[in-house]
């Protein structure tokens, strides 16, 4: 349903707004996810290039907007769009909560300073980011266009970036590592923040492919085959 309305809201004003300001949240924080990782993993100092809190601001003003924008076109709209239009509020909810993650990265970046190295964690921690940062390319080409294969990609993915993400933060919490205090305790709480910005990218993803009730569960089997 949400991917037909999607095709009508693009040919009017308000709604078609209220999509491409939801896209450019995406966007932003897609800009403070890599930069606020940047500054914990490879700055010596936890400097930020961009100002990540400025940002944040900005997307949690965006999200405000959009909630106004849609209860405004729902007020003067067809009953029928209201499930499209709670998709899209549950959307820019997920994209907020991922500003609120990114932001917390940045924290610890600035709290531990020095470049933050996972030891004999490093490949696994590369390729946890490595995949975030796919989820996000992904997620930003899918969501404007409701392109359900690429969405699928996301949702198939996350489990395991879910599960190695754990299995570290597991490992460093009961002290199976020889890393100093200061380390394992940033790279525990990276690992658990790297976790939860997958999950929010993972239920942007899941409003592509199934119905309202179904947003952030994975798809059942006869509704990939629709």
């Amino acid at each position: 349903m949400f991917t037909e309305f999607l095709k009508i809201w693009k040919k009017k004003s308000l709604t078609a707004e209220t999509l491409g300001q939801a896209l450019k949240m995406l966007m932003k924080t897609r800009e403070m996810f890599v930069e606020s990782m940047w500054s914990l993993r490879e700055s010596d100092t936890g400097e930020l290039r961009l100002d990540i809190y400025q940002h944040d601001k900005t997307i949690n003003k965006l999200e405000r907007d959009i909630r106004k924008k849609l209860m405004t076109h729902l007020m003067i709209s067809d009953k029928s769009e209201v499930i499209s239009a709670l998709t899209l509020t549950s959307v820019v909810n997920d994209v907020e909560r991922i500003g609120d993650y990114t932001k917390n990265i940045a924290d610890l970046a600035i709290l531990h300073k020095k470049t933050l190295h996972a030891a004999n964690f490093e490949e696994t921690v590369v390729s946890i980011e490595k995949r975030v940062k796919d989820f996000f390319d992904w997620t930003i080409k899918a969501f404007p266009e409701s392109d359900k294969e690429l969405a699928r990609q996301v949702i198939q993915q996350y489990k395991d970036v879910s599960c190695d993400s754990a299995i570290l933060t597991n490992t460093l919490v009961k002290g199976e590592c020889q890393l100093n205090i200061s380390d394992a305790v940033t790279l525990a709480l990276y690992a658990r923040f790297l976790k939860r910005v997958a999950a929010h990218l993972f239920n942007i993803c899941t409003s592509i492919v199934n119905p309202f009730h179904r947003i952030g569960f994975k798809e059942k089997n006869n509704e990939i085959n629709n």
